[in-house]
């Protein structure tokens, strides 16, 4: 973790417990999950913000009062205002009619269908750094990327209110190298599995309370390439078997591989939907039952397609020793991160899971959309389609 002295060295208050712009991160990150407004300070300006997330009519006129007499504006990402037909490359704040109600708010924010009156009535205007951080924070906690803003000082903010705490613009871009460097080894021990499969699960903590976990499987070789997962953590595919993913599917076959190959590891790492958080994947998932892919559901609510760091996936291996790899994965963004940061990559080990009816769509779209290495997807819906073809030409 980064701290306030030179070449490492400081006051012991700030090496332990970090920087209170750090602190200040963390405590914004816990702030904005429970729906409670943050002062954000940076590039000369101060903006009191509120997230969109859980914003009802009670807290939209509390925040009001304590924006006044200046309106608050609504700032979205560049994905959310495209989607909404804007004409947008990064962050944009949005002026919002007096009149403006939390439920037209929210429908700017996350349904699908807010294009019509958005583009005739919105003009878009450049977010300044403070508002961009805010975003950042925002996507950080994992809830709607969207936030209120209004411009004020830390001073009049705290008046106002002692308990809004003040975050600086410029540590939230440092978050997660910060939180990466922080790692910790918090405990490990011994788990057999039901299939007789003798693991060691390898339970680690950053400065944040994030608890990424390694799995070493069997024994392996760390004087050669290692067979490695990288598994972003999926509830509803790894626990209880969701057929609308593959998460399940691969998480249980990279344990049979690594069982094969006579040890591995698999870093099971909190990045729910792709690192976009649980809720929001619900989110996903009911904007893709009204016709929308994996893909257009994620920007359409205003993220990137793949809101995922594989940074602390480096770090891990490096502090197990790990540093060549036969990457278990379909996805080539795993083997760029990896390779970038400084692990050897070896080899990679496709992982290719069932095609049912309910994850076909999702499939498809990792294949076609998002560059997952996954030909057998495209040659199976070749064949079904060839077939279709048949079928209708045989028809009488």
């Amino acid at each position: 973790m980064r701290n306030g002295g030179a070449n490492g060295r400081g006051d012991p208050g700030t090496v332990l417990f970090g920087t209170s712009e750090q602190v200040g991160v963390g405590r914004g990150l816990a702030e904005y999950r429970a729906g409670r407004p943050v002062v954000v300070s940076g590039g000369g300006e101060t903006l009191l913000t509120l997230p969109v997330e859980g914003l009802d009519i009670h807290r939209y006129a509390a925040f009001t009062v304590l924006c006044h007499p200046i309106a608050p504006r609504l700032v979205i990402t560049a994905k959310r205002a495209r989607s909404l037909g804007l004409v947008a490359n990064d962050p944009v704040a949005l002026e919002l009619a007096p009149d403006t109600d939390v439920s037209a708010i929210l429908a700017l924010v996350a349904e699908a269908r807010a294009a019509d009156a958005a583009e005739s009535v919105f003009v878009p205007e450049p977010a300044g750094a403070a508002a961009v951080a805010a975003i950042d924070l925002v996507k950080l906690a994992q809830v709607l990327p969207a936030v209120l803003v209004a411009e004020t000082t830390a001073a009049s903010a705290a008046k106002l209110n002692p308990g809004i705490i003040t975050v600086d613009a410029k540590s939230v871009t440092r978050f997660r190298a910060d939180a990466t460097e922080s790692l910790t080894i918090a405990g490990d021990a011994h788990v057999p599995l039901n299939s007789s499969m003798r693991t060691r699960f390898v339970v680690f903590r950053d400065a944040f309370g994030d608890d990424p976990v390694a799995v070493i499987v069997g024994t392996p070789d760390l004087s050669k390439p290692v067979p490695v997962r990288i598994h972003s953590a999926c509830l509803t595919g790894d626990v209880f078997g969701s057929r609308r993913c593959d998460c399940g599917d691969q998480l249980r076959l990279a344990l049979t591989r690594l069982q094969e190959a006579g040890g591995g590891i698999i870093l099971y790492l909190a990045q729910e939907g792709r690192g976009v958080g649980l809720a929001n994947k619900m989110r996903t998932y009911k904007l893709q039952d009204g016709g929308l892919d994996t893909v257009d559901a994620n920007t359409t609510l205003g993220f990137d397609d793949d809101e995922r760091d594989y940074g602390v996936a480096v770090r891990m291996l490096q502090m197990l020793g790990c540093n060549r790899v036969v990457l278990l994965t379909n996805n080539p963004a795993k083997l760029d991160g990896l390779a970038k940061a400084g692990i050897e990559i070896a080899g990679r080990m496709p992982l290719e899971t069932p095609i049912n009816a309910d994850n076909r769509r999702y499939m498809t779209a990792k294949a076609s959309r998002a560059g997952h290495q996954l030909g057998y997807v495209i040659a199976a819906l070749a064949e079904t389609s060839e077939k279709d073809g048949q079928a209708a030409r045989l028809a009488p």
